[in-house]
Order: C-alpha cells, then structure tokens, then sequence
C-alpha cells in the first residue's frame, strides 16, 4: 500500500505562488505515473498535471504556463509549482500515483492539501 502525505497547500492572495510537495513512502521510480488532482467545492476531481516515468508531462490547459510538475526520485517526492494564482485554483489539491499491474491501474491517493487563493 502507498502511502501519499501532501504538504504546502494554504491561503495566498491572487497572482502568488505555492509550492506543493507529496512524499511518498515507496519509490516513486516504480510508480508508472504521478500527478496531481484537484477538487472545488460543488465540482468533480480533475486533473492538473501528471508526470509518467516514461513519456511526457500533461498540464490541464487552466493551469499550462503557470504550474509546474517535477519529481525528485531520490527523496521519493513530487512538487508542483503553483505561478500566478488564480481565485479559480481554490480547491483541495491530492497526489496521486498510478501503478500499472497486468495492464489494471492501481490508484493512490493523499489525503489532500488546502490551496485557497483570495481576489
């Protein structure tokens, strides 16, 4: 079972950053992907960003030239940086990873970090 903890989330005024960081306590080298979701009050979970171990990086196009998703293998984390935030990006931010076993995803799940961004 992996296990995700989220950190960084908090309140920040309109055109701030934030830097999100998810710890995993496996090695997140064998994760065949990790990313980052996000859930506004009354809304679904959506995608921000994800980045595979192999292949390329994919941004949600409300966050693409303002955030930014990088992995540190060796401290087992992934960040995302948050550029220019948008009263739109309040949410609950969860980490996810995704392990493929016999072609069937198994999903992780953080218990979430707050981001709230005041106009």
């Amino acid at each position: 079972q992996v296990q995700l903890v989220e950190s960084g989330g908090g309140l920040v005024q309109a055109g701030g950053s934030l830097r999100l960081s998810c710890a995993a306590s496996e090695n997140i080298f064998s994760m065949n992907v990790m990313g980052w979701y996000r859930q506004a009050p009354g809304k679904q979970r959506e995608l921000v960003a994800v980045i595979p171990s192999i292949g390329f990086i994919n941004y949600a196009d409300s966050v693409k030239g303002r955030f930014t998703i990088s992995r540190d293998n060796a401290k087992n984390t992934v960040y995302l940086q948050m550029n220019s935030l948008k009263p739109e990006d309040t949410a609950v931010y969860y980490c996810n990873a995704r392990l493929l076993r016999s072609g069937i995803p198994n999903d992780y799940w953080g218990q979430g970090t707050q981001v709230t961004v005041s106009s």
